[in-house]
């Protein structure tokens, strides 16, 4: 690999990822570049871990989607361990799907039968939060290498910062929204009831958990029906 070029590379996707207007275009993006960038990359996604379930975020393929349920399924493999923040690890590679892999026994020739042939693991991860796993996959046996490796850890590294970057903003706009949402709402009770908007609020409030309902639940009935 040409670094000078790889860096390159990887200076314009850093830009043009913190441009993305949205998350879902933010994770297209990463997703795009593993299978442009890192050598040997067939396909690439996103594996997003709760519990013991798991999402599966900008696909490239049905091969990322299969593996990823895969392992869902079986409760282990390489990416589902990448977004387990307690093992501490987080960087997986597996560079020959034909032979056993003692650490994933179930999933590893399940894995083969689908048509992986190596594939690696990313934790993303800022220093703040960890947000789950980035997944490369290649159906050629040992397509990844240490090479490979190093620029999936790079590319996941800056992955990771535009990520958190798309979800504080995501999560600003949804609060800017919710504040209009609920002043809305708030004027509407004022001038129903003749509430001050200490009062209003607190109607608000009090539905919202006597209900468990969110606020901004609570807020948009009232805003589209004139009442709770």
């Amino acid at each position: 690999m040409e670094w000078r070029e790889f860096a390159r590379q990887m200076a314009s996707l850093a830009r043009e990822l913190l441009a993305k207007e949205s998350v879902e275009a933010t994770l297209a993006a990463i997703s795009g570049a593993a299978t442009e960038l890192v050598e040997g990359c067939d396909e690439a996604g996103i594996l997003i871990l709760s519990g013991r379930k798991v999402d599966s975020l900008a696909p490239t393929g049905r091969l990322v989607v299969d593996s990823d349920r895969l392992q869902e399924q079986l409760g282990e493999g390489p990416c589902f361990d990448a977004a387990r923040t307690r093992t501490g690890e987080r960087v997986y590679r597996i560079e020959d799907f034909r032979q056993e892999q003692p650490r994933w026994p179930a999933f590893a020739p399940e894995a083969h039968a689908l048509g992986i042939g190596s594939m690696m693991g990313f934790l993303l991860y800022t220093d703040e939060e960890e947000l789950g796993a980035l997944d490369l996959y290649s159906r050629r046996p040992g397509a990844f290498t240490e090479v490979s490796e190093t620029a999936g850890w790079l590319l996941a590294s800056h992955a990771a910062v535009a990520l958190s970057s798309a979800r504080t903003h995501a999560q600003m706009e949804q609060a800017v929204a919710t504040r209009h949402l609920v002043g809305e709402a708030m004027g509407i009770l004022m001038g129903s009831r003749g509430l001050t908007e200490e009062q209003a609020f607190d109607v608000l409030r009090r539905y919202s958990q006597d209900n468990n309902v969110k606020l901004r639940e609570v807020a948009r009935r009232i805003s589209e029906h004139g009442r709770l």
